[in-house]
């Protein structure tokens, strides 16, 4: 039943199996560039409401501290993960991420209805909504 008690011993939340991760695993994972060097961290998935699937991981990086940092919308099928790396790999590298299409406060959630197409568009990757 979808309301009982888990069995005692086990962990109710699913931390991340070999095939799974919890989201709250995924945001602050480290990204790795075609050339094997580290380009930032995920800083959040960006998810699609009704069908629930992952619209995009959002890739950070550029400030310090995490002040004044760019953040690029990354299609969740460029990402692989590396368990070698203990984290994603993309197929480009920084160079080509910092011409990709991004924005600069975190906040700014209008900024994905004006520039979906343009993401996936630079990326070559099929939109998830399609």
């Amino acid at each position: 039943m979808l309301h009982e008690n888990p069995v005692s011993g086990r962990d109710p939340y699913v931390k991340d199996t070999r095939s799974l991760i919890a989201s709250d695993k995924v945001d602050g994972t480290s990204v790795y560039g075609a050339d094997g060097k580290r380009i930032g961290s995920i800083q959040r998935l960006i998810l699609e409401k009704r069908g629930g699937r992952v619209a995009y991981a959002v890739l950070s990086f550029g400030g310090f501290l995490g002040i004044g940092d760019d953040y690029y919308p990354l299609p969740w099928e460029k990402l692989s993960y590396d368990e070698e790396l203990d984290g994603f790999r993309l197929d480009l590298t920084k160079e080509e991420i910092e011409k990709a299409p991004r924005f600069q406060k975190a906040e700014d959630e209008s900024w994905y209805v004006d520039n979906d197409r343009k993401v996936y568009d630079y990326y070559g990757v099929s939109p998830y909504w399609m």
